[in-house]
């Protein structure tokens, strides 16, 4: 099949069943795992939920930093993977979690899992979108 036989395959399921195609993208980003679910991909949303909320609970158990604000390009680009977290991170914050200066070791490696979490989360919620649009097969 070549591209763009696909490319109009793809169309036409779109025009055939009209829909909001990021979901999955915006559920799977708020809620780890959430954009598999509902795309009836249960195990793998259960693989991704535990792995992604355990790394960001280590993260925090470790005394991790959340990144508040970005005064350079290091904050900036630890501020973009704290937010991969979605709702993870508003809740932290809210709650006041990740907010002491790191005073230990082991802080260090619990705000790398938490940005790493949130990564690996930004991931997982595309490969959500790629799946509900047939981009990607199951």
């Amino acid at each position: 099949m070549s591209a763009k036989n696909t490319t109009e395959t793809m169309s036409k399921n779109a025009v055939a069943n009209p829909r909001f195609e990021y979901d999955a993208l915006l559920l799977g980003w708020l809620v780890p795992g959430a954009g598999h679910l509902l795309n009836r991909k249960p195990i793998r949303a259960a693989l991704l939920f535990v792995s992604i909320t355990s790394m960001f609970v280590l993260g925090l158990a470790m005394q991790g930093k959340l990144y508040a604000s970005a005064s350079d390009v290091l904050d900036i680009l630890g501020l973009a993977g704290d937010l991969g977290n979605g709702l993870l991170f508003f809740v932290s914050r809210l709650a006041g979690l990740g907010t002491l200066p790191v005073q230990v070791t082991t802080a260090d490696y619990g705000t790398r899992f938490i940005v790493v979490a949130g990564l690996l989360n930004f991931m997982s919620a595309v490969d959500a979108h790629n799946l509900r649009i047939g981009r990607k097969a199951a």
